[in-house]
């Protein structure tokens, strides 16, 4: 039997089985092959069957009639007969399923879905908490223990001191013990004086070396305790309880130094008055020690500062003291910012650059105890441009800095490390973050309970939300669109209709939560419009208020009129808005200077300070809304850069482009009733 296939070719297989010729020939059977061939035409209803004996050893094919049926006539037997042979179902005694899948296949998608959720598993697995990876069944052996006994090692040290005169006795004695001892065994026959001509010599030899010994045994131990004293010292300089000591003794001193001045911070009598009013030190007799203390004792019994001046007198600012050190020289004060929890202590940004040569960033916290020196330096490698400290965690400090990117540090900490920082985030700033503010999430909560969220504010145009896990990340809140005025075509240039503008962004420079409603802020822009924008809801932006002819520097809400606020620019005017008015109420220019800074008093809805290049300005709506009732120059040597209102007393705080922050004292300022509000 041949097989052959649709072009001819023989395809007949060959046999797999080869008998053995030397093996039992088994019995011969008979294989009967049935088959049916229908005739074509009128006769196709008719069918004959054929069956087809195969034999084992010949193969041969025949064709039987079976009895009773009609033979085939000579043309049915020239006709063709196509034999089907059919496969019969598979039995799978064994199944191996496949570890690879052809791309063609129809299950390829769904496996490649399935290997992508694996790989985003075992990605989740690492610096996660909710994996742990354990060995399982492995049997630890029982621990051995191995002890080694064996006798103290005793060790002594034991040195001696050499002059020359010893040396001299030692040669002495060395040159007449030989002559004693070894005259009466001298040999008979042998003069006496032999011996003691040649002990002479070896005497000499022996002394020496041993006073060389000595010599270098004692120069050794010289060194050795001149090593162990230098570690010693090292180590007590170096020592965490004499740092300790010394942060309290230079308090203490602090406290002597400006304990006049702390007094009139804190509104209490002055005890001590000042000896040394300045940095260098001053000498005097012992006659005017004695009357400067004589005049001391007779002012304890002062009142208050703010009750002294007359009543008639006006406002006026008394400077007690500034924060700065040769480390923050050179540096500009960039943005302040008190802690939530201790009023005393004061974080401050200095960035800025002098003699076009960029210094690396400063943030310092300052203490009340100290004024001289920072008690936190954090070190950055870029100008710090903002910082504020947390409510839910008074101990975390949020840095941003010049070239886009945001820090966390731990105040508790003495290392200058950042906690977290947004450099290995993907979403960081590409501008400067000119602000960023802790905000309540639930302002009626406890401070246990409460919720904030860390926005910025960048040069990029975004407004974005910060979040603290394993790693500081980021989403954008708001993108600041640049207005269609500013891309309508100018008189007498040409069309610009296919030019699309350089950024689409509207770089952003500062903003403010409302104080009742943490949904509701403003942003300001640098082409001088303040946008009020909401966080919840589909539309972002719900007003423009456009009045500014410059970039705007501050916006601050009203704290207690809380549908008012003002603004600050680079175009020498501060602005007065109310929510619902798309135009200013009232504009307050006195000098044609930049204004960096504005803050709202907290103790008065009517007052609030400005700083400009020179000058600080305060203005009290209730006196006069043309003039500030004090303007006075508070920073001889450089131009003013921000100011903060402190918290706990009736003062001012005012940075400046030398990296000085000064303490100002407020008098006679008239605050006006709540009831006015």
């Amino acid at each position: 039997l041949q097989v052959f296939d649709d072009e001819g070719k023989n395809v007949t297989p060959h046999p797999l089985f080869h008998p053995d010729p030397n093996a039992a020939v088994p019995r011969q059977e008979n294989f009967i092959l049935k088959y049916f061939i229908s005739s074509p035409g009128p006769s196709s209803t008719s069918r004959t069957d054929f069956s087809i004996n195969l034999e084992q050893q010949g193969c041969c094919f025949s064709a039987v009639q079976e009895e009773g049926e009609a033979a085939l006539t000579e043309a049915e037997l020239e006709q063709r007969v196509d034999i089907f042979l059919s496969e019969t179902d598979t039995l799978w005694m064994l199944d191996l399923p496949t570890a690879v899948v052809s791309t063609e296949a129809e299950e390829a998608a769904r496996v490649l879905e399935r290997n992508k959720i694996y790989a985003e598993i075992c990605k989740a697995k690492i610096d996660s908490e909710n994996f742990v990876e354990k060995m399982v069944q492995t049997i630890s052996g029982a621990a051995k223990t191995k002890e080694v006994q064996c006798e103290a090692i005793s060790v002594a040290e034991k040195g001696v001191t050499v002059t020359s005169w010893d040396l001299d006795n030692s040669l002495n004695a060395s040159e007449t013990e030989p002559t004693e001892t070894e005259e009466p065994e001298a040999p008979a026959g042998k003069s006496s004086k032999s011996p003691t001509a040649e002990e002479p010599g070896q005497a000499v030899a022996v002394p020496s070396a041993r006073a060389s010994s000595i010599i270098i045994a004692e120069s050794a131990v010289a060194a050795r305790s001149h090593e162990e004293r230098e570690c010693h010292s090292e180590a007590i300089l170096t020592s965490a309880n004499l740092q300790q000591d010394l942060v309290v003794m230079e308090r203490i001193l602090m406290e002597n130094i400006f304990q006049p001045k702390l007094a009139v911070y804190r509104r209490i009598p002055v005890l001590i008055e000042p000896v040394v009013t300045s940095d260098t030190d001053v000498e005097g007799s012992e006659e005017e020690e004695d009357e400067e203390e004589e005049k001391a004792e007779e002012k304890q019994e002062e009142t208050l500062p703010d009750e002294s001046p007359a009543e008639d007198a006006g406002p006026r600012l008394e400077q007690l003291w500034s924060y700065g050190c040769d480390l923050t020289r050179g540096h500009s004060v960039s943005s302040m910012a008190w802690n939530k929890i201790n009023p005393d202590l004061l974080a401050v940004g200095y960035r800025e650059f002098v003699s076009q040569d960029q210094k690396k960033g400063l943030a310092c916290c300052w203490s009340l105890k100290n004024p001289m020196w920072p008690e936190r330096i954090f070190r950055c490698e870029h100008g710090v441009t903002a910082v504020d400290f947390s409510l839910a965690s008074p101990n975390l400090l949020a840095v941003g800095m010049a070239n886009g990117c945001v820090a966390i540090y731990d105040v508790r900490s003495r290392s200058d490390a950042a906690l977290l920082d947004s450099s290995a985030s993907l979403n960081q700033h590409k501008g400067p973050v000119w602000q960023l503010r802790w905000v309540e999430q639930d302002r009626g909560a406890r401070a246990g309970d409460k919720q904030e969220r860390l926005m910025c504010i960048s040069g990029d145009g975004r407004m974005t939300q910060w979040f603290i896990q394993q790693r500081l990340d980021c989403s954008d809140v708001m993108k600041i669109k640049r207005t269609e005025s500013e891309m309508k075509k100018l008189p007498g240039e040409r069309d610009k209709k296919n030019e699309a503008p350089i950024a689409q962004e509207a770089a952003g420079m500062c903003f403010d939560f409302h104080p009742e409603d943490p949904d509701i802020f403003l942003a300001g822009t640098e082409e001088g419009h303040i946008h009020c924008c909401s966080c919840s809801g589909k539309e972002q932006i719900l007003g423009t208020y456009r009045g500014h002819k410059g970039p705007v520097y501050k916006v601050a809400w009203n704290p207690s009129s809380t549908e008012m606020f003002l603004s600050c620019s680079a175009d020498w005017s501060i602005l007065l808005w109310h929510r619902d008015s798309h135009s200013p109420l009232l504009t307050f220019t006195s000098v044609t200077a930049f204004v960096h800074d504005i803050k709202w008093a907290p103790q008065s809805a009517f007052i609030f300070a400005a700083v400009n290049e020179r000058r600080v300005e305060i203005w009290d709506l209730t006196v006069s809304i043309f003039n500030p009732v004090l303007s006075c120059a508070a920073s001889p040597e450089g131009n003013l850069s921000s100011l903060l209102f402190a918290r706990n007393a009736e003062c001012l705080l005012l940075g400046d482009s030398c990296g000085q922050v000064g303490v100002w004292q407020l008098h006679n300022l008239a605050v006006p009733s709540t009831e006015q509000v």
